[in-house]
């Protein structure tokens, strides 16, 4: 279910953060840095959900200073995420387990820090400014968090199965 509004956004965020924190905890380095068959690591998941936040974040920040927002990041497309999300990998090859879950919990922070510094309506009255679709703040915020830490949690429970 999507969040409507600044109560059910900040409830979902908190969830599924606390889910995924709990999943995380045990995992060793050594799970965590293991490849799979598309040379992704559940170190990398975590690392690219923080990544994501980020670029969140900016995207909010540069349409509201009224900047060109660039989607998904300058560069590229969003048919080229894979390309992006490769390049990401490579950037982020040498950050260790400890680091992208710190990585992750300050994004969090900063992510539960935007949420509750903005009023239902800034979050959900309208479309984000620069976004050039309908999506409004409070769903972007969704995408970046509770859902991507919805899908980390899914990769993350098949791949220790796996192992």
């Amino acid at each position: 279910m999507v969040a409507t509004t600044k109560d059910e956004l900040l409830a979902s965020s908190e969830k599924e953060f606390s889910k995924l924190e709990k999943l995380i905890g045990p995992v060793t380095p050594e799970q965590a840095l293991t490849k799979d068959a598309e040379d992704t690591s559940i170190k990398d998941v975590i690392a690219h959900r923080a990544h994501w936040i980020g670029l969140f974040l900016g995207w909010y920040a540069d349409g509201m200073a009224g900047r060109k927002v660039h989607f998904p990041a300058e560069g590229y497309k969003w048919n080229e995420l894979k390309r992006y999300n490769a390049a990401l990998r490579d950037r982020q090859k040498n950050m260790g387990w400890v680091a992208a879950i710190s990585a992750l919990q300050l994004r969090n922070q900063d992510l539960t820090t935007f949420i509750e510094g903005h009023s239902n309506d800034a979050l959900y009255g309208g479309p984000m400014k620069g976004a050039r679709n309908n999506w409004t703040p409070g769903r972007w915020a969704e995408a970046a968090g509770p859902s991507h830490y919805r899908s980390a949690a899914k990769y993350i429970r098949a791949r220790l199965k796996t192992m």
